[in-house]
């Protein structure tokens, strides 16, 4: 395949979760799980008791060790349950994060054309996990979680800690049906929350090195094969990484946003591992979260003075007194961002906030847009994958960046 045929086939899924259907796998040791599986399925063993919840679990995942020695494996998990049939069925779930087990990281991204080593490389790596499951069942495997994400490098000496300051004063948990917002590390991540989805923005450098210190406080998971690019990383200037995570966690919320993007395909492995998908729903939440920004927060603000004459240029009908609420709003708004704003304003209900965003909305040149919103959507457009082995040759040849 040519660099430029790649170059059209980009894409980038983290974690995945494969659900297999029993007589699509066969477990050949047994032990290797615990409790040991064999109690699912030989009588002469005695069957486990089917729990409260009329299931029963047995797992297989990496040791610390394992992680700690770059030793790449999924996390499996086999279920014995009642299906709505009433009938008793022993599924495999496959949960693992792509680039990790491709390159040991999740800063270098995937392209399509690996989609055949992928499938290869995990079905050697489950028959050493004790699993035999043939490649086609495994392409064809539904999705049951799935994390879109891009990693967008900054190299014009910005940081995402800038962009994450403007991505928090947007106040969205309404249109995006969420009902928790989580900001950590100091401002250098935060979450839009709902029950089987998340919408997440954070400075993977700086995360990177909260899990150096603790895994609990990093937002990624199963660091320890990627910790050592820390020292190698830091040398590389500029060098940021914003990332940006459409967290899916089950399959009813994949078909939802399939449908949301216009794609009339099965959540199956195959079919998920697609450039136009995952580009279509990171620029779905996206436009999601761009509409929930407040209008007047286009205007740029230095000083109140300097705002203030803009803004009368820019509206020259407008009444004094609006134009005086409209600096009010605009120093508040900058200070606050909107889901601080809307607590302190409580007491006026909900109604209040509305009208004001109306007003907000009928002002001129508001189609000068967000910088911030124009240079992510620009990112997600082009698709360009990471490659770590791109900037560490131009740090070495001391090369400026395109």
């Amino acid at each position: 395949m040519t660099s430029e045929a790649k170059e059209k086939t980009i894409k980038m899924i983290d974690t995945i979760a494969l659900t297999l259907k029993q007589g699509s796998f066969t477990i050949l040791d047994h032990d290797k799980f615990s409790p040991s599986t064999r109690g699912l399925y030989d009588a002469s063993a005695g069957y486990y008791r089917l729990g409260s919840r009329s299931n029963i679990t047995c797992k297989q995942n990496p040791t610390r060790s394992e992680l700690k020695s770059g030793i790449r494996k999924p996390r499996l998990t086999v279920v014995k349950r009642i299906n709505q049939k009433k009938e008793f069925e022993i599924a495999l779930r496959i949960e693992l994060s792509i680039p990790k087990f491709i390159y040991g990281n999740s800063f270098d991204e995937l392209t399509d054309d690996l989609f055949p080593d992928i499938v290869q490389k995990l079905k050697a790596t489950l028959y050493e996990m004790g699993v035999y499951v043939y490649e086609t069942h495994l392409a064809n495997a539904y999705v049951s979680l799935v994390h879109f994400s891009k990693n967008i490098v900054l190299t014009d000496y910005t940081t995402p800690y800038l962009y994450l300051e403007q991505l928090k004063k947007l106040n969205i948990n309404k249109r995006l049906d969420t009902n928790r917002t989580d900001f950590r590390n100091e401002g250098h991540s935060f979450k839009y929350r709902a029950n089987y989805f998340e919408v997440v923005f954070y400075d993977k450098l700086k995360d990177l090195k909260q899990a150096k210190l603790s895994e609990k406080r990093a937002e990624e998971k199963d660091n320890s094969s990627q910790l050592n690019l820390l020292s190698v990383l830091e040398k590389i200037k500029p060098f940021e990484v914003l990332r940006m995570e459409v967290r899916l966690n089950r399959r009813q919320e994949i078909r939802q946003i399939l449908k949301k993007i216009k794609v009339d395909l099965e959540p199956t492995f195959k079919n998920i591992f697609s450039q136009e998908i995952s580009k279509k729903v990171l620029l779905y939440y996206l436009s999601e979260i761009e509409s929930g920004y407040p209008p007047l927060l286009i205007y740029e603000y230095e000083t109140p003075k300097k705002f203030f004459n803009e803004f009368l240029l820019d509206n020259p009908s407008i009444k004094l007194s609006t134009a005086l609420k409209m600096l009010g709003m605009r120093v508040l708004l900058d200070e606050t961002g909107v889901r601080e704003f809307r607590e302190m304003a409580k007491r006026y209900g909900n109604y209040a906030w509305y009208t004001l965003n109306k007003e907000m909305k009928n002002l001129h040149n508001i189609k000068r847009g967000v910088v911030i919103f124009q240079n992510l959507r620009n990112e997600l457009i082009k698709f360009k994958p990471l490659k770590l082995v791109d900037f560490q040759d131009k740090m070495l040849n001391n090369d400026k960046y395109d």
